[in-house]
């Protein structure tokens, strides 16, 4: 694989300066920032990462508050107590997106949250104090435990809520392909643990947050 220096070297020629490059790149939240937010904004962010996949994002943000309404401000305690004759009422009100399997998962998500929040204080805790150096573990661990959050829904979560980590998004998984890191999206334990690997070191050698590496590479593919 190539070195960091290399990856800068690129994404400068394709920019032209330092500080166009700079403005085309992401910020993680800091560790503060992701403690102080509430539970109820990870449920609704875990919701609406949930019900956006495989639709037109402006078509779910626009319906979002509506959701914010049929889940009570996506307060975990309540959200939980939503049985399933509530959630077949929901099924019939036409504010919202109409998918049983994705209201459903509202409620289970719930309850990992405040199972996480029991031990660990608030999910922010827990969310900020994971090491990016095992970004992936993260992934692994809200897809084994939550719901309808496999594929990109668990990076692509984090990266909502500002969480910093890469994204195997296909042009990604592309540069990563020529770099002969792994050559598929990386589901197995196995890929996850390379393409980590790979980010490790570019972080080591830059100093950079995961989000801006990955926005890095991802310039590097070839379209």
């Amino acid at each position: 694989m190539q070195d960091y220096k290399w990856l800068h070297e690129y994404c400068l020629n394709r920019f032209g300066s330092v500080a166009a490059l700079e403005a085309h790149l992401p910020t993680p939240a800091t560790p503060k920032k992701l403690k102080a937010l509430s539970d109820d904004r990870y449920l609704s962010t875990m919701a609406l990462r949930v019900f956006r996949a495989g639709l037109k994002h402006s078509l779910v943000d626009a319906k979002w508050p509506a959701f914010e309404q049929a889940f009570f401000g996506f307060d975990p305690e309540k959200v939980t107590l939503m049985g399933g004759d509530h959630l077949e009422r929901l099924m019939q009100d036409a504010r919202i997106i109409r998918h049983l399997g994705k209201l459903k998962s509202v409620p289970r998500n719930a309850q990992l949250i405040l199972d996480i929040a029991h031990e660990h204080g608030s999910f922010g805790n827990f969310i900020a104090e994971w090491p990016v150096t095992d970004i992936v573990g993260l992934w692994r661990y809200l897809f084994k435990h939550g719901n309808q959050m496999g594929g990109l829904s668990s990076p692509r979560f984090l990266r909502m809520v500002g969480k910093d980590t890469f994204i195997p998004s296909h042009d990604v998984v592309a540069a990563l392909n020529a770099q002969k890191i792994v050559d598929r999206v990386p589901s197995s334990q196995r890929d996850q643990a390379a393409v980590q690997a790979a980010f490790n070191q570019w972080h080591a050698e830059s100093g950079r947050p995961m989000c801006q590496l990955s926005m890095m590479l991802s310039y590097t593919a070839n379209h």
